[in-house]
């Protein structure tokens, strides 16, 4: 019937109680969800309960611990069953050669999958550079951003509570479908607001032409070189070089050119620098005024003031920022989707480590290989977060703290 099944539903089937109403097996399942948390929460406690009562604690300490476990007991079993478990599963799986699709169990390979992985796979490879693309060139920007904005809506001017929601909207916004759409509308490289605006200040202004100019021959360096460490093929770099500093009318090509398919992501990444702003104006309100004020009456410049002061203070919002952001560059994946799943030629040129895991698990239904897959993830970013930690009494101030 296309539901879930539930233990006691063929019971009532046969015994002649028709349910083809679906909103009769939501009901059942809510009712059945219902009872399953509340048993094992009871049961829970009573183990918990049981356990203090063996090592010798008093009873008022056994109705602690069972009230404890009791009300904590649907988040435990929870993360237990969705949690847990899963993650067991797909260890288990990632060693194996398991596919939906075929009516067949989970066939043991051992490090197989983890070996083509690493050493054989050209499109995990691409998957991984496009990856570090965005998180060596695309957290910097974005933490950068969100730490100007933070200084200057710190600045007690007429209307600052407006910006600062404006600024942070993007963050309630999110990477929805709607609002990427509009986003893939805004990149046209004919149409689009963004390039028409380019197109304005450069026609105006003739030395913001030349700064265009100039990034656009940048980018498009730096993409082709990443381009060609993922295929091994720099054919597109040295046509780059040889064509030189582009036209006068050049425009980017967001999502036109695979030489700046990554760049509208990167763009994407700064406009949602909004929850890191939130911390940096946090952490500029706590900094003492009074050591502004004595710098002042010295004859501090501003400059020297946020340089010496306000950034040494602001280090460990900026290494927060930094861990949370690299986790989240680094498993980025709604904008790559919406901007270019239907866009074959530039998806290569896009594609990161969890599309690719959403490809082999989900359009190729390979579970054992992508489970394969997640787990290298996890380890990457575990080592590079391990890393992070390791150098930061280098830089990181916690002198006020």
């Amino acid at each position: 019937m296309g539901f879930l099944p539930i233990p006691f539903l063929d019971s009532f089937q046969k015994k002649g109680v028709m349910m083809d109403n679906p909103y009769i097996h939501v009901i059942i399942a809510a009712m059945f969800s219902v009872v399953f948390i509340i048993f094992t929460s009871l049961g829970l406690g009573y183990i918990a309960s049981l356990v203090a009562r063996l090592v010798g604690a008093t009873k008022r300490v056994q109705e602690n611990t069972f009230s404890g476990y009791l009300f904590s007991g649907p988040w435990i079993i929870g993360f237990l069953l969705f949690v847990i478990f899963p993650m067991v599963l797909s260890l288990y799986w990632s060693f194996t050669d398991y596919r939906v699709t075929e009516n067949v169990p989970p066939q043991w390979v051992g490090f197989e999958n983890y070996a083509k992985l690493i050493f054989r796979d050209s499109g995990f490879r691409a998957s991984f550079f496009n990856t570090m693309f965005l998180t060596v060139l695309g957290l910097p920007l974005q933490i950068g951003v969100a730490l100007v904005l933070a200084i200057l809506l710190n600045q007690k001017t007429h209307g600052e509570r407006v910006f600062r929601m404006a600024f942070y909207l993007p963050v309630i916004l999110g990477y929805n479908t709607a609002v990427l759409l509009c986003w893939r509308l805004m990149l046209n490289t004919g149409t689009g607001i963004i390039n028409l605006l380019i197109r304005g200040f450069s026609n105006t202004f003739p030395p913001f032409r030349y700064l265009n100019r100039a990034a656009i021959y940048g980018v498009e360096v730096v993409n082709a070189f990443f381009l060609g460490l993922s295929n091994n093929k720099f054919n597109l770099l040295n046509k780059v070089l040889e064509a030189g500093f582009p036209a006068e009318n050049r425009v980017p090509l967001w999502v036109q050119s695979p030489m700046w398919s990554k760049m509208s992501v990167v763009l994407l990444m700064v406009w949602g620098c909004g929850a890191m702003m939130l911390i940096f104006l946090a952490g500029l309100n706590n900094i003492p005024k009074e050591l502004h004020e004595a710098a002042e009456v010295d004859g501090a410049s501003a400059w020297k003031r946020f340089w010496k002061i306000s950034f040494p203070l602001l280090t460990p919002y900026i290494f927060y920022n930094l861990v949370v952001g690299l986790i989240a560059s680094m498993q980025i994946f709604e904008p790559i989707y919406v901007l270019y799943r239907d866009n074959q030629p530039l998806v290569s040129s896009t594609i990161s480590m969890v599309y690719y895991l959403w490809q082999a698990s989900f359009r190729h239904f390979e579970i054992g290989y992508g489970s394969a897959m997640s787990w290298i993830i996890l380890v990457i970013i575990l080592v590079v977060t391990l890393i992070q930690f390791r150098l930061q009494d280098r830089w990181v101030n916690y002198e006020l703290y």
